[in-house]
């Protein structure tokens, strides 16, 4: 690396040498984006498996994909949704899995995976973002993008390839929505 060029220019440069074809900057910009993806999939996901899981995905995902990445954003803002939405998934289908698997006969050993949908630290956000997701789902992104991760609106435009306005308005909008179902239950 330049002392002139930051790490975020460098991984712009690996990514286009990789979306050409070239393995060893695939290689390169897979080892040096992994702990970034390892640390938001953990974010979202407590346990460690899942976590690692939802990683894995993502790397895969980057990788196949790589050549989607328009380059409206930075890389890495684009590998920030990449992994959240990796993250999102995997937890969609652990729960999935944690709904047709509960039989009371097997609760005296409660299996890892399933406790951490169930007792995951996110699970009220991660309920809402699914809500959310069914009535309105051009407003999830921007939203987890926003409110979870700490992009600036204008970074979150340039990802997704809306107006800045437009951005504003769908995060607001899906705050009023998510907000009431973070609420405490009474």
């Amino acid at each position: 690396m330049s002392e002139s060029s930051s790490p975020t220019d460098d991984l712009g440069v690996l990514a286009e040498r990789a979306a050409g074809g070239d393995k060893n900057a695939m290689d390169d910009l897979l080892r040096l984006v992994h702990p970034r993806v390892l640390r938001i999939c953990r974010s979202v996901l407590p346990y460690s498996a899942d976590a690692e899981d939802a990683a894995q995905e993502a790397l895969l995902n980057i990788a196949t994909k790589i050549h989607t990445y328009s380059g409206r954003s930075s890389f890495s803002t684009w590998v920030h949704s990449v992994a959240a939405n990796s993250a999102r998934s995997t937890y969609r289908k652990l729960k999935r899995t944690a709904q047709a698997a509960h039989n009371p006969e097997q609760m005296d050993r409660p299996d890892p995976r399933t406790t951490s949908v169930i007792a995951g630290t996110r699970l009220d956000l991660l309920e809402a973002l699914e809500t959310l997701e069914r009535s309105r789902p051009q407003m999830v992104t921007p939203l987890v993008l926003r409110d979870v991760y700490g992009l600036s609106y204008e970074e979150i435009a340039a990802e997704v390839g809306a107006p800045l306005g437009t951005i504003k308005s769908r995060i607001h909008d899906a705050r009023e929505v998510v907000r009431p179902l973070l609420r405490p239950k009474d």
